[in-house]
């Protein structure tokens, strides 16, 4: 397989964005793009924890119920969870019941509660300058980074768990504080971070 395709719809894509209907529209609208926000950004931190060691396509297609479930990954209200939230989550038959990745995701709450300038300042602290071009192929495409290993390394230093700078990196790609699109990808190049 070609690392850029075309897709059904004629545009050229990044392959593994052309693998299914959801991976299509995620790819287009979201994986990339700058994303800022605390809540926002914790949880797309949240759903990166809980992929590791599976499919983005299990996460993506759990995230309706995930963000139900933690209660629209408001930092504030998760910081509160409970071990009565705890038993309800591990319950839940819609979202991934790991114990260690939903206490994990609630201590990261109450981590990123603490923070003096909040979650997304500290984040995109860790963004690189824009790469010169996009890559060409996915052979280009790191697993992660100096800055990935930095930013993990400083979350963990603050009590952050399941962020390891291979996970980390995902979130970076994801949120748009690096651009790992092809070269030839009809998305867009983000102008603004």
């Amino acid at each position: 397989m070609s690392d850029l395709v075309i897709g059904a719809d004629g545009s050229p894509r990044c392959a593994w964005g052309a693998g299914t209907p959801d991976y299509a529209l995620y790819h287009d609208t979201e994986w990339g793009r700058p994303l800022h926000g605390d809540d926002a950004l914790y949880e797309r931190m949240t759903l990166e924890a809980f992929q590791s060691g599976l499919s983005w396509l299990t996460i993506l297609r759990k995230r309706p119920a995930f963000r139900e479930a933690f209660d629209g990954f408001r930092i504030e209200w998760v910081a509160a969870f409970s071990a009565t939230d705890v038993a309800r989550l591990l319950g839940d038959a819609g979202i991934v019941r790991n114990r260690a990745k939903i206490e994990a995701a609630i201590a990261n709450a109450r981590v990123a509660l603490e923070l003096p300038a909040g979650l997304s300042a500290l984040l995109w602290s860790f963004a690189p300058p824009p790469r010169p071009a996009r890559p060409a192929s996915f052979t280009e495409v790191p697993a992660l980074t100096a800055e990935s290993t930095a930013m993990a390394k400083a979350l963990k230093k603050r009590g952050f768990r399941f962020v390891g700078p291979t996970t980390v990196y995902a979130l970076m790609q994801a949120t748009g504080m690096v651009d790992d699109h092809l070269v030839g990808c009809h998305v867009p190049v983000p102008t603004t971070t």
